[in-house]
Order: C-alpha cells, then sequence, then structure tokens
C-alpha cells in the first residue's frame, strides 16, 4: 500500500470511526478498530496490526475486539500453518443495520399514523375553523418518505443477499 492510501485510511478509519461511535454506540476504540477491519477488507487484519496501527494497548484492543465479537460485528477466520486470527466485517452485520433500520422507520411510520388520526379527529369537533385545525401535510409528507426509505433499504437487502448467494 502506498504511503497516500495509508493516509487515506488512516484519515478514513477516523471518520467511520466516529460515525460508528455515534450510529452504533460503541467505545472511540471500538469504533476504530472496527473501522480499520471495514477499510482492510476480505484480507482480514491481526491482532498485532491493529496494535500497532491504532497505537492502543494489547489489552484495550482485546477487549474490544471481544466486544465486537459478542455484538457480531466482527469474526476470524484463520490461515493453515498459520497461528494468527484474521479479523474481517461479519457479513451479516449489513443486513442487521439494515434489519434495525427498517424496524426504527415501521415504528416511527406507526407512531406517525396514530398521530394523525387522531389530529384528523380533532380537526373533526374544530367544525370550520381552520386556524384552530392541526396543518397534516407534515405528517403524509413524512409518511411518504418513511414508506420511500423503508423500500429502498429492504431493495438493498434483497440486492445483498442475492449477491451473496452467487459467492
Amino acid at each position: 500500500m502506498t504511503e497516500e492510501l495509508q493516509k487515506q485510511k488512516c484519515k478514513l478509519v477516523e471518520k467511520l470511526g466516529v460515525l460508528f461511535e455515534n450510529k452504533e454506540q460503541l467505545a472511540p476504540v471500538a469504533a476504530r478498530i472496527l473501522s480499520y477491519v471495514v477499510l482492510t477488507g476480505k484480507v482480514g487484519v491481526t491482532f498485532e496490526d491493529l496494535v500497532s496501527n491504532l497505537c492502543a494497548s494489547k489489552s484495550t484492543i482485546s477487549t474490544h475486539l471481544s466486544h465486537l465479537q459478542d455484538l457480531k460485528k466482527i469474526e476470524y477466520f484463520t490461515k493453515p500453518g498459520d497461528r494468527k486470527k484474521y479479523f474481517v466485517v461479519n457479513g451479516d452485520m449489513i443486513i442487521q443495520s439494515i434489519d434495525e433500520n427498517i424496524a426504527t422507520w415501521e415504528s416511527q411510520k406507526q407512531l406517525h399514523l396514530e398521530i394523525k388520526d387522531y389530529k384528523e379527529k380533532m380537526n373533526d369537533t374544530m367544525g370550520g375553523d381552520e386556524e384552530l385545525q392541526f396543518h397534516l401535510d407534515f405528517h403524509d409528507n413524512y409518511l411518504v418518505y418513511l414508506n420511500e426509505a423503508i423500500s429502498a433499504l429492504a431493495k438493498l437487502k434483497d440486492k445483498i443477499i442475492e449477491l451473496e448467494n452467487k459467492q
């Protein structure tokens, strides 16, 4: 790997790490480990690589590797004649994340449907006084957005599964 690509990888580890900290609610070192593993790809990354490249202690790396494995974010493989473990992203991690997003959006959708129903009923009790009535445009538009987002993620999930089945 060229020095320029190594620098770019380091910057991306930090950026992706911040995203994982927030989205996956991971500790900073765990987020950096996951980022490094993602950016290393199928070749895998060793424990020693992580200690060296992330400038963290062996015990810290070990603790967070175990945690990421418990969360099913990463897994490892070994090579014949080599005692090292090579850590890679768990292939199911993306599917899990998609399923979590869809579940969250479905929950929001149901809540907005209930709120919209309530507001429609309240509007009916207010007669024709439009100044007092709830505006429902936001809910209508947000429900369209949620339906489209859910549909798009479901299609992405199907494509990922289709690609995995071909391999």
